[in-house]
């Protein structure tokens, strides 16, 4: 692995670190305290740190990881979503959670996944081309014990990555695996060691970084059906049927009470509309 590290400081912001590891640019989500979920100010500063990947020909990968150890994303920040705050930045909605999951760029995108990554994390994990987790990582969509609907790619992302039973019932109990699993269903690339996790990560980025750039774009676009322009026409059916279900559950009574008790540590009250 390269030891050419060098901070890219107008990008860095309190919810987002970013740094350049030779032709690699390294993401981190910088919300340990709240198990890096996803807020606005994240959403933008990733969002940026992508735009700037995709604009540099000096970057050929982009690593993404959470800071701390206690997990790699919580996904939405349901607490700012009780209190009323944007979660997804107004103008930026094409961009989707944490500015990454509906972002596609060029250049090719490794999560390299710390701890648990729920909901929105899990997203973000289907979001990225490759994926390398630790030991103590877990994956799941558990936003029917929210009262929410995967709407950040999920739904139909882990349907088509993993068997059709196996998502179903991911996405029906809001049950997670664990990454021994993950592996088994490839779902992911690798499993390592927590203290060889970013190592790891970055080593393969560099791998990728070392072949030709425009052979390694090119089979990206072809691997995924991803057009020039970024757009994926094979997912356009699942992002309008995502829509379409989010905003009828999202005016629900039962939209407002998953989060409500989660930021009261109690337990849902459903009523089924």
């Amino acid at each position: 692995m390269s030891s050419d590290k060098t901070a890219v400081r107008d990008l860095d912001t309190e919810e987002v670190l970013v740094s350049r590891h030779g032709n690699v640019m390294l993401i981190v989500m910088n919300r340990p305290q709240a198990r890096n979920a996803v807020n606005e100010a994240l959403c933008i500063a990733v969002g940026d740190a992508l735009e700037e990947a995709e604009n540099d020909p000096e970057v050929r990968a982009v690593v993404l990881t959470g800071a701390g150890d206690k997990a790699f994303c919580a996904g939405a920040d349901l607490k700012a979503i009780a209190r009323g705050e944007r979660i997804i930045p107004e103008g930026r909605e094409a961009w989707g959670l944490a500015g990454w999951v509906g972002h596609a760029i060029s250049k090719p995108t490794i999560a390299a996944v710390n701890g648990p990554a729920l909901g929105g994390g899990t997203e973000i994990v289907l979001a990225a081309d490759l994926v390398v987790a630790a030991e103590n990582a877990t994956f799941g969509l558990p936003e029917a014990k929210r009262g929410l609907v995967a709407g950040a790619g999920g739904a139909f992302r882990l349907a088509a990555r993993i068997p059709s039973v196996v998502a179903m019932e991911m996405l029906l109990t809001g049950g997670s695996i664990s990454a021994e699993r993950a592996l088994e269903l490839h779902l992911i690339n690798r499993v390592v060691p927590s203290d060889q996790l970013l190592d790891s990560a970055l080593g393969l980025a560099e791998q990728i970084a070392a072949n030709a750039p425009l052979s390694v774009q090119a089979h990206k676009r072809i691997a995924l059906g991803q057009l020039p322009d970024g757009r994926r026409p094979g997912e356009e059916a699942g992002w309008e049927m995502t829509s379409v279900e989010s905003r009828s559950t999202s005016a629900s009574a039962d939209a407002k009470e998953g989060p409500a008790a989660f930021a009261e540590k109690r337990a849902p009250v459903w009523v089924g509309r």
